[in-house]
């Protein structure tokens, strides 16, 4: 029988990500022998093309709005002027930066960096380039790629990859999509200065998220002056001197200097040799895995966004965490409870949520009860151009317990967070109602709310 000191490595992570660094240094400090292969930068998604360029851009697009609204308080500012290089070199500075973070953290915690791509050839070993290594357990998480629709001129536009090192901001922007990456990229280039259209097939916006937050979304960015065309699709795109031309289904014609395809993300599994090797996918690519995070080879698993759950860089933190205890620790940490998974959408204005949608709710729930409430803050009642928060709380069951807490407005994000913890140890609606808001802020809403809305 094989020993373990018979292999190269404990663990052989493939994929420098969020989910595949967390698991090594994990893996790591229990003991474990760990290498992880990358043929990229450092960081995944997240620190590349994802979650950190993309809110660095979302500040940047905000003070358009900001500068906007210091009248209102008395200020009195010059003529403001952006300058898209400017922006795109701090951009990659910071993120520069990151790489080398990730490549510290590593090299601290005693995991060996391997550069090159990754094919697994066995259930214990991983080819990278002209060589062959060998692991008692093989980890695959290499993420989600984006991408486009097989129409006529797709090669034409570009993805959310490449929007982060466009040459200059483009004039006019056609961003296709309705879900977190395309709100949040129409309003990155709106809050820029360019003239931005977001097409969606659909009615909604964000249809995984309370069906209010869309709706309340979609009005709110078409008052702050974005072309919204939904139920909408994009037949043909065609390439001419002054610029590209958009052919929709309804037989409308557009314009644009930029079209960018946000819809949807697809598990990065090809040429991994997964399915040689034995490891079962679904139908749209992603790595099946048990609640532990094994795939039908025992000895192969994967964690992030390569399995298909929940694309968000905290989850995957938690599964390589989870994963890394189970195979070289005692196993006492619990996998994530997927229902109570706090997010936010970067989009102009923010989106907040966790827990379950109104819709959900009533599906699992016979009683429930929703409040929701709608008002200008303070920090835009002295601007022209109104800019209302929305809150909603979702109630179910006998012990009238918190379910599900939503919010479109600035700041989503950080007011979420809390309420998650909230959310985590059962809360219920008599102790929010019992809590004592701080006043004034938006905040104090979520505890002040008494009279539910009418079914």
């Amino acid at each position: 029988m094989t020993t373990i000191s018979q292999f190269d490595y404990d663990l052989l992570v493939i994929g420098a990500g969020s989910g595949g660094v967390r698991a090594s240094r994990v893996a790591a400090s229990l003991g474990a022998r760990v290498a992880v292969v990358e043929s990229g930068r450092l960081g995944g998604t997240c620190v590349n093309v994802g979650c950190i360029p993309k809110k660095l851009l979302s500040h940047a697009a905000h003070f358009s709005q900001a500068f906007g609204e210091a009248a209102g308080f008395g200020w009195q500012l010059p003529q403001a002027r952006f300058d898209w290089a400017t922006l795109i070199a701090h951009k990659d500075r910071e993120i520069h930066r990151l790489n080398g973070v990730y490549d510290q953290l590593l090299t601290n915690a005693g995991v060996q960096l391997i550069a090159g791509r990754a094919r697994i050839t066995g259930a214990h070993s991983v080819a990278v380039g002209d060589r062959t290594l060998s692991a008692r357990h093989i980890l695959v998480a290499t993420g989600g790629r984006p991408q486009k629709p097989a129409i006529a001129g797709a090669e034409w536009a570009i993805s959310s990859d490449e929007a982060f090192s466009l040459p200059a901001l483009p004039r006019r922007v056609v961003v296709v999509g309705g879900g977190y990456i395309a709100v949040e990229f129409a309003s990155i280039f709106h809050g820029l200065g360019a003239e931005t259209t977001l097409l969606h097939r659909s009615a909604r916006l964000l249809r995984h998220f309370d069906a209010d937050l869309g709706m309340v979304l979609a009005e709110q960015m078409g008052r702050q002056g974005m072309q919204l065309q939904l139920e909408r699709q994009i037949e043909s795109i065609a390439k001419r001197d002054d610029g590209l031309h958009l052919q929709l289904d309804n037989g409308q014609a557009l314009t644009a200097d930029c079209v960018l395809f946000a819809t949807g993300r697809v598990p990065n599994t090809e040429g991994l040799g997964l399915e040689a090797a034995g490891v079962r996918l679904d139908g749209q690519g992603a790595v099946v895995v048990d609640e532990g995070f094994t795939t039908s080879v025992p000895s192969i698993h994967a964690v992030g966004d390569v399995v298909g759950r929940m694309a968000l860089t905290p989850v995957a933190l938690a599964e390589g965490t989870v994963l890394a205890h189970r195979l070289f620790g005692n196993g006492d940490k619990a996998a994530p409870d997927y229902a109570l998974v706090p997010t936010a959408v970067f989009s102009h204005p923010n989106v907040g949520t966790v827990g379950l949608s109104e819709a959900r709710a009533r599906e699992c729930h016979g009683d429930v009860q929703v409040f929701k409430s709608s008002f200008r803050p303070l920090s835009n009642r002295m601007a022209e151009e109104p800019r209302p928060v929305f809150l909603k709380l979702v109630v179910a069951g006998a012990d009238r317990r918190v379910v599900g807490v939503h919010m479109v407005g600035e700041e989503a994000g950080e007011l979420i967070q809390g309420f998650a913890v909230a959310l985590q140890c059962g809360a219920t609606k008599a102790q929010f109602d019992a809590t004592l808001g701080i006043h004034p802020t938006v905040a104090e809403e979520f505890v002040t709310m008494r009279e539910p809305v009418a079914p």
